[in-house]
């Protein structure tokens, strides 16, 4: 099992007039929407983007460094993340701003819901679809998140970013280089906020829009249950919960883990899952998903972090690879 404590020592001794906050072995599955995973081996919580530039220039290159949004888009397995987890706060990065008549600075932890709602009120049109999203701004940008037929590309203007050495970034739309659930921008930087547009609109067809999206995700899906939201990428031209009900893994469990029922491609931890118990339901379902119809589904939940011994699990279950 990780143990933070030799790392937070070190870091700790040699970050004067760090602003931010930093914790040794914290708990994973206090964040994560599954209510599961292993403890990250320091927790880094940064009060403002100079205070992250600071730590990141200070940051010996040979840590390995992790950052996470608020949790509901991931699963940390079970032995823990190893090195530095990165947590933007929502003090230093939730805020949003209206800039323009149709332009907002978001900040990279505000959570999707409440960008809409802000732009709602503003009288902004374009972003009722982050009213179904359930993550954070910072990562609808890393991996296009979209809904209801809307994408995050559609509204980006300029991304600001801090890299693995604490220098700043601006980056264009282009330079994000966008596709469905994709952005090629380099892993290394850490997305501290964004400039979006949308267009002016009465907020009577906006909130109307709200409504039908929240409407939507009352109906179909298991927005009540410890979930991760959407599991796997639609393949191209294939929706993939037709994939995973033509195979038969609609309500199928492992342990306390289950694909929902009510939405199969949500999977669920009914109370007592496991990472290991989720992961392996996934790749279990890939498996058969395989077999059925030939077709390998992507995952679109971020799976970080170390695997218990003894509970490694295999891509497809080490089958047709």
């Amino acid at each position: 099992m990780i143990d933070g404590n030799a790392l937070h020592g070190r870091l700790a001794g040699s970050m004067e007039g760090l602003r931010g906050r930093l914790t040794p072995n914290s708990g994973m599955d206090k964040i994560t929407w599954f209510r599961t995973g292993g403890p990250a081996e320091v927790l880094f919580q940064p009060a403002d983007e100079d205070d992250l530039c600071a730590f990141m220039k200070a940051l010996p290159l040979d840590v390995p460094v992790t950052v996470v949004g608020i949790g509901s888009n991931l699963l940390v397995r079970d032995g823990g993340i190893p090195g530095v987890v990165i947590r933007l706060t929502a003090k230093g990065f939730g805020k949003a701003e209206q800039v323009t008549e149709t332009r907002i600075r978001a900040g990279a932890a505000l959570p999707d819901k409440h960008l809409s709602g802000f732009a709602y009120d503003c009288g902004i049109g374009g972003f009722h679809f982050y009213h179904g999203i359930p993550g954070a701004i910072g990562g609808a940008l890393r991996m296009n998140a979209g809904a209801n037929g809307v994408e995050t590309r559609e509204r980006v203007i300029e991304v600001h970013a801090v890299d693995r050495k604490g220098g700043k970034h601006v980056l264009s739309n282009s330079d994000m280089d966008y596709a469905y659930r994709y952005s090629g921008a380099r892993h290394d930087l850490i997305f501290t906020g964004a400039l979006m547009e949308g267009f002016v609109e009465d907020p009577a067809k906006i909130r109307a829009a709200m409504d039908a999206v929240t409407h939507h995700r009352e109906t179909v899906q298991p927005i009540r249950e410890k979930t991760g939201g959407s599991t796997f990428k639609n393949p191209p031209g294939e929706s993939a919960w037709k994939l995973i009900d033509e195979a038969g893994c609609r309500g199928l469990m492992i342990g306390g883990a289950q694909m929902s029922p009510m939405h199969c491609n949500f999977m669920i931890n009914i109370g007592t899952a496991s990472s290991h118990d989720l992961e392996l339901l996934g790749e279990t379902v890939r498996a058969r998903v395989l077999e059925h119809s030939g077709i390998k589904l992507e995952w679109e939940i971020k799976r970080l972090g170390l695997f218990r011994e003894g509970q490694e699990v295999e891509e497809f279950l080490g089958q047709m690879l």
